[in-house]
């Protein structure tokens, strides 16, 4: 799952993305309201984290934006503001819910999971191929109902590609979706990445769970 938060005091942004990243999500961060809106035309989230005052956009603009554009995922407002008016305000703006500053990042990670199972309780939650079993909501792993302890990247690696199973990815869309769009991972790190987790899932005598296409990218195998 991928998640973008949005706030201008760039370490409270980073300690939320970090605290998320715990829980194996990808995360984006952006520093203005323009950014997020910018990010949100170009990725796909599950969930947006924005903070009411930033920069360009407040964070209930963005809301409403990302709603005007079908956005159905959700939303969590962050902020200084605890008027009920203002409470009011976000929810009908379209968010699903609302935290005031200074809150607990523990109680900020119990939101996000209870609006991601709100959001995703009509998506499939448990992906089963072959022996390979993935629930997205519990971030597991099994083959042959034994658990498999995977990396928060090996896990977004074979998250995207079982989302996507029979699709061919290319190398850029699986490095964006794992490291984001400002790391400096490459190819040769995406190879390796690969390598750790086919250990890990493969089962012997049986076609790799991941198939590599030269030139192009990777695919899971779909049966």
């Amino acid at each position: 799952m991928r998640i973008l938060v949005a706030d201008d005091d760039k370490t409270l942004c980073e300690n939320i993305a970090k605290i998320l990243n715990v829980d194996l999500y990808a995360v984006d961060t952006a520093s203005s309201g323009n950014e997020a809106t910018d990010l949100i035309d170009y990725y796909t989230y599950d969930l947006l984290v924005l903070d009411w005052m930033m920069p360009g956009a407040l964070g209930i603009e963005v809301c409403q934006y990302a709603r005007g554009k079908g956005f159905d995922g959700g939303i969590l407002i962050l902020t200084a503001k605890d008027a009920t008016e203002n409470i009011i305000e976000g929810l009908d703006a379209g968010a699903d819910d609302y935290m005031v500053k200074p809150f607990k990042m523990e109680e900020l990670r119990a939101r996000v999971r209870a609006i991601l199972r709100r959001k995703n309780k009509i998506v499939e939650e448990e992906i089963i191929v072959g022996s390979l079993k993935l629930n997205k909501n519990k971030r597991t792993v099994y083959i042959d109902n034994f658990e498999v302890n995977l990396t928060k990247n090996e896990f977004l690696l074979l998250e995207y590609l079982i989302e996507n199973k029979g699709q061919i990815l290319t190398h850029e869309q699986v490095i964006e979706y794992v490291w984001g769009i400002d790391d400096n991972a490459n190819t040769n790190t995406l190879a390796a990445l690969v390598r750790l987790v086919r250990k890990k899932i493969d089962v012997e005598e049986e076609p790799s769970f991941i198939q590599s296409l030269r030139g192009l990218g990777y695919k899971l195998r779909d049966n």
